[in-house]
């Protein structure tokens, strides 16, 4: 390989804060999730103070609660814990759809990274694995990806070791067309 490689760690970022928002729809499964993801940031030293769990309806409700915790500017990451059981109609196709493109959109245009952390099973027996106090649990995945990506990203965010990064070249006040106030 060319070129300098930048990736994640586990090493938490100073002072990041973590939000994890949860489903309680499901909740047999998804409180095991949460306790997976807690239980995986306490683990690499996040202190409960700097975190905070939501509780939302359902995966679907997912979206505008992270949208509204991203848009705050309080969290280096947003984990999303959530579980859809395929049924017998579209429902699921729906929801597990809905959840996924609008966490996507959320994380895309606030630049705050969402994990997403939503079982989409056939069958509960599948959930129950996910879901599970081993290694496999999914919440507990999600967490390690949220501590990795917050590391990136403020890696991303550093100067640079040759000197600070550049403005861009063109700011809001000077784009064609934008009026400054007070002018």
């Amino acid at each position: 390989m060319t070129g300098k490689l930048t990736e994640g760690s586990f090493s938490i970022p100073k002072a990041a804060r973590f939000a994890v928002v949860a489903a309680r729809f499901n909740a047999f499964i998804v409180d095991d999730l949460l306790e997976g993801a807690l239980t995986t940031l306490r683990k690499h030293g996040v202190a409960g103070a700097r975190v905070q769990v939501v509780r939302v309806p359902g995966a679907f409700e997912l979206p505008v609660v992270c949208k509204k915790l991203a848009e705050s500017g309080e969290y280096a990451a947003i984990i999303t814990l959530g579980c859809v059981i395929r049924g017998a109609t579209a429902h699921f196709e729906y929801v597990a759809g809905g959840a996924a493109t609008g966490l996507m959109q959320v994380a895309v245009t606030s630049g705050v990274p969402v994990v997403f952390g939503v079982l989409t099973t056939e069958t509960a027996a599948q959930a129950f694995e996910r879901a599970g106090a081993n290694a496999d649990n999914k919440g507990s995945e999600a967490a390690l990806c949220a501590l990795e990506i917050a590391s990136l990203m403020a890696e991303l965010a550093a100067p640079s070791k040759r000197g600070k990064r550049s403005k861009p070249a063109v700011t809001a006040a000077k784009r064609p067309g934008k009026k400054r106030k007070g002018r």
